[in-house]
């Protein structure tokens, strides 16, 4: 029996969301398609899945390059003999800063939205024209609190992750009656991974393991999305630490 594929974009370091919802799909028995920026990254990473007995390719994309993306599901739609074609596509890139205001530059915004939502339509469109004819599968797109709300010194990221969302609140009004799994998952807290870890260690120290999102756990709810029966579909959710106050 061939096997399942699934395409993961925006990974980066093992221990984040990305690259726990690799290690998910490629437990599940799933191809892994791991799509970053950073060749080394993903690479390790592919290598990790293949040496625990899983099945997963690096591929190095920039996902604000629409011949990238493109080319990108290209690979997906068409992984090789043994594969089938991708019925899982999910979307976690992003990046975030604290920026006052006043001292956004029009090239810090752009870049913002470039990585938050641009990309993110560039992903959800091909996706669309993938999956459709096929009457199947699953788009995840990754938001956060930002979605929702604009924090002072957070516009830039707020602006990109809440185009994101109405990106999202489209395609699955669209595509949704059509077979097609539309989903947006607001993370709301800190996530226990390396990019937290390296830049606020003692935010982390403070909060302890429970007062941030686990990783796996967060894969384990995408994985859930995906499963999901016809009957019972979940638009958007939303995953949070029980010790956050929101």
């Amino acid at each position: 029996m061939n096997k399942a594929t699934a395409v993961v974009i925006g990974v980066g370091s093992e221990r984040g969301v990305g690259g726990a919802v690799c290690r998910r799909f490629a437990r599940e028995g799933y191809h892994v398609l791991i799509a970053g920026r950073t060749a080394a990254k993903i690479e390790n990473l592919a290598k990790s899945i293949i040496a625990s007995g899983g099945s997963a390719e690096a591929v190095t994309t920039d996902v604000t390059q629409e011949a990238q993306v493109i080319a990108l599901f290209d690979r997906a739609m068409n992984p090789g003999a043994g594969y089938e074609p991708a019925d899982a596509v999910v979307f976690n890139a992003g990046n975030n800063a604290i920026i006052d205001f006043q001292k956004t530059t029009a090239e810090q915004f752009e870049d913002f939205w470039r990585v938050g939502c641009f990309s993110g339509f560039l992903v959800g469109r091909e996706a669309a024209r993938r999956l459709l004819p096929l009457g199947r599968g699953t788009v995840i797109f990754t938001g956060a609190s930002g979605s929702l709300r604009g924090k002072a010194g957070f516009a830039h990221f707020a602006a990109a992750k809440a185009g994101l969302r109405m990106i999202s609140q489209s395609m699955a009004r669209d595509y949704g009656p059509r077979g097609l799994h539309v989903a947006h998952v607001l993370i709301d807290g800190g996530i226990d991974g390396d990019r937290l870890r390296g830049a606020f260690p003692a935010m982390v120290e403070r909060l302890g393991a429970e007062g941030l999102l686990d990783v796996d756990a967060i894969a384990d709810n995408y994985w859930h999305l995906h499963r999901q029966p016809r009957s019972a579909w979940t638009q958007e959710l939303d995953l949070r630490p029980f010790k956050e106050n929101w």
